[in-house]
């Protein structure tokens, strides 16, 4: 969902030819998608040899899913009247840019149908059992804001985030190349569950006035803004202290150690957290939680790939 601005709706620009369809899969979130799968790929270096076809097709598969339920919660935002012409956010493809409602759901289902053939072709050279998987992932990315009871309007929003895009996506890209999970792979995906599900939690404080106004029950708002601030500080806490306590434990290799250079972005979304009044003035807030997610998991995989030369 995005925000209703306070006053001079007209800054927003509308997006015009080939740029409006672009925005309309949202591509500063499709990195938050990139990243899990690069840094899943980048653990099974120490097992196997990388099967660059499959690191392929499994990263467009996902990035397809992601883009698809953007536009599902595009198109739901606007048939339920949550965004309007003077509301920002990522999203306006329907409000602002005049694509039609049910031309963005087609597309939606459209990415779905690419993204089911390009399973076929990982399934058949990995499991099936990938299939339901990648089915019952599609599923959630439709009721994220689909359906009768829309996740996103509930508290769980996060945790279906962080374990589908964060969790899951780590360790389906690891099991493509090494048709195993191991413990490790787990203890490292772990990081991205709680960085994952932090990206909606920051846009839930962005938009906790509208969502509440509107009858949404998002964590932000069953626990207060100021809680919720302080539950997005404990989540970048938890996901350092993870590595370093995987480093210390001798887990995994030192150069994880690097992730660290992430922290001031994590630094500087709490601070504009907590500084923020509007939903305007929290957006750069929003943006740095998000790029600590991706700046998080590619510093993870740059500190495995140096320590596999």
């Amino acid at each position: 969902m995005q925000t209703p601005l306070p006053s001079n709706p007209t800054s927003i620009a509308k997006d015009d030819g080939f740029k409006k369809w672009w925005h309309l899969t949202r591509p500063h979130t499709l990195t938050a998608t990139f990243a899990p799968i690069l840094l899943g790929t980048a653990l099974a270096i120490e097992v196997t040899d990388i099967n660059i076809m499959l690191f392929l097709a499994v990263l467009l598969a996902c990035l397809l899913i992601q883009a698809a339920t953007n536009m599902f919660n595009e198109y739901y935002d606007y048939v339920r009247g949550l965004d309007t012409e003077e509301t920002i956010g990522i999203g306006g493809a329907i409000v602002r840019n005049g694509i039609k409602p049910n031309t963005v759901l087609m597309l939606a289902l459209v990415l779905y149908g690419i993204a089911i053939i390009i399973g076929i072709y990982i399934c058949m050279n990995s499991s099936w059992w990938l299939a339901i998987i990648g089915l019952i992932g599609m599923l959630v990315g439709y009721l994220y804001t689909g359906g009768p009871m829309p996740i996103a309007y509930t508290p769980f929003g996060e945790i279906f985030a962080g374990f589908f895009m964060g969790l899951l996506f780590i360790l389906i890209s690891f099991y493509i190349q090494t048709g195993t999970i191991t413990t490790t792979s787990v203890i490292l995906a772990l990081p991205s569950f709680l960085l994952v599900g932090g990206i909606l939690l920051s846009n839930s404080i962005r938009d906790f006035d509208a969502d509440k106004e509107f009858g949404r029950k998002t964590l932000a708002i069953l626990v207060g803004k100021k809680n919720a601030v302080r539950v997005l500080t404990a989540i970048f806490f938890l996901s350092y202290i993870w590595v370093i306590a995987i480093i210390l434990t001798g887990a995994s290799t030192p150069w994880l150690a690097i992730v660290l250079l992430s922290l001031p972005k994590a630094l500087k979304a709490i601070n504009g957290f907590k500084a923020g009044k509007t939903p305007l003035e929290m957006m750069p807030a929003m943006k740095a939680t998000a790029q600590t997610n991706t700046i998080f998991a590619l510093l993870l995989s740059v500190g495995l790939f140096i320590s596999y030369i």
